[in-house]
């Protein structure tokens, strides 16, 4: 399988970023700083991904960015919960394949679709059509199959009982049921 190594920048594989791939990574590294500043967690918990997976995509991706702000030092790799590794395996399923900017994406997005809010919000982006993009871009035969009946509605058909899953079509603000089913 493609994304058996997890790199992102692997020499064999690296590959620029196009603009738009900065720009979401851009906004959910903000929001890791955020709560790294906040105490509220790591880099690898703000993300998913591990010391190591961070560090490559720092130093190749965002290669003027100060890495020991993120401190790396201190953080753990996480550790996925059932849920989550259920939710990272449908995406790396209809990620674009041996695109290792997808098994990524597919790691952060799992990831932070545990937390509470839309997943655009919790990924940093700014609006429900950036997160649409991301999906088309990365997960192309997720998002078709899901067209006309919403990601949320799809991932639930596929068994997954996740707080929210994809919510991206949802009103405004956080309607998404909470890991403990409350609304």
């Amino acid at each position: 399988m493609c994304f058996s190594s997890g790199s992102m920048f692997s020499v064999k594989r690296r590959r620029r970023l196009t603009r738009f791939d900065q720009h979401a990574l851009s906004c959910i590294l903000l929001r890791a700083l955020d709560e790294i500043d906040a105490g509220t967690g790591t880099a690898t918990e703000a993300t998913g991904l591990s010391r190591a997976e961070l560090r490559e995509m720092l130093t190749y991706g965002f290669p003027h960015i100060n890495i020991s702000a993120f401190a790396l030092a201190r953080a753990a790799d996480p550790e996925p919960n059932v849920e989550e590794q259920q939710l990272r395996d449908l995406l790396l399923a209809h990620a674009r394949p041996c695109d290792p900017v997808s098994a990524s994406f597919a790691k952060i997005i799992a990831h932070r679709a545990m937390r509470t809010h839309c997943l655009w919000q919790d990924l940093g982006l700014f609006d429900r059509d950036e997160l649409s993009r991301l999906l088309a871009i990365h997960f192309p035969t997720l998002v078709s199959s899901a067209e006309n009946i919403g990601l949320k509605k799809s991932c639930l058909s596929k068994g997954l009982q996740g707080p929210r899953c994809f919510n991206s079509r949802a009103p405004g603000g956080p309607t998404a049921t909470s890991p403990a089913g409350k609304r």
